[in-house]
């Protein structure tokens, strides 16, 4: 399986200038170019070569190498919003934000990645040191740091290309490796339901709660703290907003990460499966109150839902997306559905057979029992494996497999706890 692995630089003042005159470079020699393919209406990697190639060389000064690799970001640049228009990510034909993306070219940041091949990167492993090429010349002993699982995983497996990033005033490197997966558990015993909420970020069917309350408190607090620094609006009020910018996502990032290394080493310990919900297209349908919706739109669930997927695909665990459909309304004893199951956001009490439980931890044992199901009928799950992230890109939206009848209610329910 493919793994992007980040590794930091750590350049001098002179060899950072360098860097950022080659990025500045190459993103305006792309911009450039995707106002020829689009004026054109050549959008292919060899037909839009033969308009811009020796164009991007002269007036920029690129390498061969760079040159090829900018014309080739350009068409794929192209082909992922021809991709996004047809899956209807930009709305329907016509409207005007699918009209605004199709009727003018691209347009790259001065600060976008560029990717490197092996001809215009080197590295020195041992030393933590590598050579790569800028449009000054090619520069040695650039210094790097990383994890020291993720050197051993850059030094073992590294293969392909590199994407150096700017980020904030830092340098990095996107290394691609190509990491060995475990053998597929193709008999799992039994799977670990894992309910996803907002309240409580996952809860497992074994009755293990990952709270998010927490990370709730502190959205909420950063929230406040951004909308006052943005009505202020003075200079020293932009400079706290720039610093304190990304910082929630890299926050709900990290927790998401730990908790799924939590969920794949508890399923691969007991020899079972991993079920989940698939909960694709779930904001599109849900109707909400004001003071929930950028709750429920900072809801990470689908970039916990990637990491469960690659570190058990890692693992050899296998992983079952099931319809989500009533599972919080449905009592995990007896499987009698009805809305007034739910006492509230915490609570389950069947009307029936008067079971009492955790309602996310009911949910999560009704979504078990149906993995279990799926598995044993052999049938396909709910969900597509989701693709590789495209380089430089963001995830797409897939196909909307099953509705979500928790959500449909004021409340946010137990999709939203």
């Amino acid at each position: 399986m493919k793994l992007t692995v980040q590794v930091r630089l750590l350049p001098t003042p002179v060899q950072a200038a360098a860097l950022e005159a080659t990025l500045h470079a190459c993103n305006a020699a792309a911009t450039w170019a995707g106002e020829v393919a689009f004026e054109k209406g050549v959008k292919r990697n060899f037909a839009l070569r033969e308009h811009v190639y020796g164009e991007i060389r002269a007036r920029w000064g690129l390498g061969a190498q760079a040159a090829q690799h900018v014309i080739k970001k350009t068409c794929d640049a192209y082909a992922t919003l021809k991709a996004g228009m047809r899956a209807g990510n930009l709305g329907r034909p016509g409207s005007k934000r699918y009209r605004k993306a199709n009727e003018k070219p691209i347009v790259f940041r001065p600060e976008g990645a560029q990717p490197y091949d092996d001809r215009m990167l080197s590295w020195q492993m041992a030393e933590r040191r590598i050579s790569i090429w800028t449009v000054t010349g090619r520069i040695k002993d650039v210094a790097f740091t990383a994890a020291p699982e993720q050197l051993v995983t850059v030094e073992l497996y590294r293969k392909g290309e590199s994407d150096l990033v700017c980020r904030e005033g830092m340098w990095f490197l996107l290394a691609t490796c190509e990491v060995p997966e475990a053998p597929l558990n193709t008999d799992p015993h039994d799977f670990l339901g894992v309910d996803l909420g907002i309240v409580n970020i996952a809860t497992t069917s074994d009755g293990e709660i990952m709270a998010g309350r927490e990370l709730n408190r502190i959205r909420v607090r950063e929230r406040t703290l951004r909308t006052k620094l943005q009505k202020k609006n003075t200079p020293s009020a932009k400079r706290r907003l720039k610093k304190r910018r990304r910082k929630e996502a890299r926050r709900a990032k990290d927790i998401n990460h730990k908790i799924a290394k939590r969920v794949v080493a508890e399923a691969e310990r007991t020899g079972r499966g991993i079920a989940l919900e698939e909960l694709t297209g779930i904001r599109e349908r849900v109707r909400l109150r004001k003071p929930q919706r950028a709750t429920h739109s900072s809801w990470a669930f689908a970039q916990l839902g990637q990491f469960i997927a690659y570190k058990a695909r890692k693992a050899g665990v296998p992983v079952v997306h099931v319809d989500p459909a009533y599972t919080s309304r449905t009592c995990a004893e007896c499987g009698h559905i009805d809305k007034a199951n739910r006492v509230s956001q915490a609570w389950f009490a069947c009307r029936n057979c008067g079971f009492v439980d955790h309602a996310d931890r009911n949910g999560s044992r009704n979504i078990r029992a149906r993995a279990r199901e799926l598995w044993r009928r052999g049938a396909p799950s709910t969900a597509p494996v989701p693709p590789l992230k495209p380089r430089g890109g963001t995830g797409r939206k897939r196909h909307v497999t099953a509705s979500d009848a928790r959500c449909a209610s004021p409340g946010l329910q137990s999709r939203c706890s």
